[in-house]
């Protein structure tokens, strides 16, 4: 009898065992599937703010986050930046990891004022390349286009122009990247700054950079 009782037990410990390691693997999975997968991010090619060339080859390998923006916007731009501060200090020693912040206003951010601007913003990540040197023209194609980000003419109060408050992420294989809302939808991007009652994304941004950074 005791003897069966012992088979009992061991059963028992190897079903509690499996149920432990199925239920932290699809924990696992379901994390990983919540990251759905859009279009290749097109190619483009920059100047940085210290005058060295970057295009989308620069981040091969690299996990990184887009925005676009411009040095003299007076309104949702230093608060995006503010948060990218973040994003970088959680990252800040991990060589897998980058950010391109593209300018709007080209003529107006030449590398020497986008070197200021970092410097002014705290920006010490190596890879986060404050990138201009192309036409309005090629940088709203790039926007509208190529990331689907807003971005163009606008209203004094706002510097003169628009963009949308939102940051892309984008994985190692140059895919932007996604996690799924309550419905199951993807989410697409991830709002920078908080819009209409809605909080901003940047816990969940943070979470599913260091998803992509072990896939």
């Amino acid at each position: 009898m005791s003897k069966k009782y012992s088979y009992v037990g061991v059963s028992f410990i190897i079903l509690l065992f499996g149920i432990y390691v199925v239920r932290n693997l699809g924990n696992r999975v379901n994390k990983k599937d919540t990251l759905y997968t859009f279009n290749k991010v097109p190619d483009f090619e920059f100047i940085n703010q210290k005058g060295k060339k970057i295009t989308n080859n620069t981040y091969d390998d690299k996990v990184y986050v887009v925005e676009f923006f411009f040095s003299t916007c007076p309104t949702i731009c230093p608060i995006m930046n503010k948060q990218m501060v973040t994003i970088q200090d959680e990252f800040a020693l991990d060589s897998n990891f980058g950010i391109a912040s593209i300018s709007i206003t080209p003529e107006i951010d030449t590398p020497e004022t986008l070197r200021e601007y970092a410097k002014n913003t705290g920006i010490t990540h190596p890879n986060w390349h404050l990138l201009t040197g192309k036409s309005e023209e090629v940088v709203y194609a790039l926007s509208n286009k190529g990331f689907k980000l807003y971005a163009g003419k606008g209203d004094e109060d706002h510097g003169g122009f628009e963009h949308s408050g939102l940051f892309a992420l984008v994985d190692k294989n140059g895919f932007i990247r996604s996690r799924k809302d309550e419905y199951g939808n993807p989410i697409m991007y991830y709002r920078a700054i908080e819009e209409q009652g809605f909080s901003n994304q940047i816990k969940e941004l943070k979470e599913d950079i260091k998803i992509l950074l072990d896939e």
